[in-house]
């Protein structure tokens, strides 16, 4: 039998290993990033009906723009966005995808900030597109005068910015925002994404990158639906951006990407997206909670606007994620050595996680 060695492969490609987390079978799984509430069921029968309704035409193609979807996420966002304005994919990863497929390619540069989401060196790769982890501040924060003297330095094409940030949870703000904005349209002309996958668990009246659309032609807002809607396995992601960009993505989409049953699904949540949030707060509570019993037990847990928590002061995290995985819980060891990131669950999940740790440090 071959092996991957033995395929023709792209020189680049060879010796890599694709992207995953664990997937395994335990009693509290926090190494996601996962909505660990279940959506209510009021709404999953809303669902159920809409996708048992779209059953009836597979035998066609789904719409292939996605109209009445587009329209949901653009009255959901609001900002005065219209439907031009809005794309979907399967996940914000294929969202990501599209826009170096459009935007990327050889000769051209895109630079983030790392440690960020690993996903954005995977998906620049796969289109054979330079990719660069421009440094971040102590403790992982950004300033404007950072992030234009990054971008003045390197010069990218395609600027990538995750707010807040994954895996450290740091928030962005909208200065550093304008200030990338600037500087990329200065020396290069190239755009600007923010990824804003998990903006729903900031806190109240948060601005967001979607106030600094006007104006912006080359500026991108990407969301999920995977974190705050609970909705992970429909594999959701959408943008907003100005109509030409949305053209663009449309140039390198694959036909009838968004199957008939995933927008039913989508727009059965979205007309339900009060319900779907319900729980944004208690998620906030936890991660909050999260950040003053880890500082109480001497461990040093980074500022975070997500739903989870990246945290240091482990001397050995490799075999504090394994004694945690022993005792059921699962979270996540991002490779920034002494820490580990763990997910805000609920209450009862969250209080397992702390009792367990304090036994593994105890012991």
């Amino acid at each position: 039998m071959p092996n991957l060695d033995d395929l023709p492969l792209r020189d680049d490609l060879k010796g890599r290993k694709p992207y995953g987390a664990p997937q395994l079978e335990v009693p509290i799984a926090l190494n996601v990033n996962e909505n660990t509430h279940r959506i209510p069921r009021e709404v999953i029968e809303d669902i159920f009906s809409r996708i048992a309704h779209a059953t009836l035409q597979l035998n066609r193609y789904p719409d292939r723009e996605f109209l009445g979807l587009r329209k949901a996420f653009a009255d959901y966002l609001g900002h005065d966005l219209t439907v031009e304005q809005i794309w979907a994919a399967n996940g914000s990863n294929e969202i990501i995808q599209q826009i170096i497929q459009a935007f990327g390619g050889p000769g051209r540069l895109a630079l983030g900030f790392g440690p960020t989401y690993s996903m954005y060196s995977i998906i620049a790769l796969g289109f054979e597109t330079d990719y660069l982890d421009a440094p971040r501040l102590d403790r992982y924060e950004l300033k404007p005068e950072h992030v234009r003297e990054q971008i003045l330095k390197h010069k990218p094409n395609t600027v990538l910015l995750c707010s807040p940030n994954n895996p450290t949870g740091t928030p962005l703000s909208l200065d550093c925002i304008e200030a990338a904005y600037e500087a990329v349209t200065e020396v290069t002309g190239g755009i600007v994404v923010v990824d804003e996958a998990y903006a729903e668990f900031a806190p109240t009246n948060t601005l967001s990158a979607l106030t600094l659309l006007p104006g912006r032609e080359r500026l991108m807002v990407s969301r999920t639906m995977s974190k705050a809607f609970a909705f992970a396995g429909a594999r959701v992601g959408y943008l907003a951006a100005d109509p030409a960009v949305v053209d663009a993505l449309r140039l390198v989409r694959l036909p009838y990407h968004l199957s008939a049953l995933t927008q039913a699904a989508a727009e059965g949540a979205l007309a339900h997206s009060a319900a779907m949030l319900q729980t944004v707060d208690d998620i906030r509570v936890q991660r909050d909670r999260l950040i003053v019993e880890l500082t109480e037990m001497g461990l040093d847990p980074y500022r975070s606007e997500a739903n989870f928590v990246l945290f240091g002061g482990l001397q050995d995290s490799a075999a504090t994620w394994q004694a945690l995985l022993d005792r059921g819980i699962l979270v996540r060891n991002v490779g920034i050595p002494g820490t580990l990131r763990v997910t805000a669950g609920t209450e009862s999940e969250t209080t397992a996680f702390l009792s367990s740790l304090r036994e593994v440090l105890a012991g």
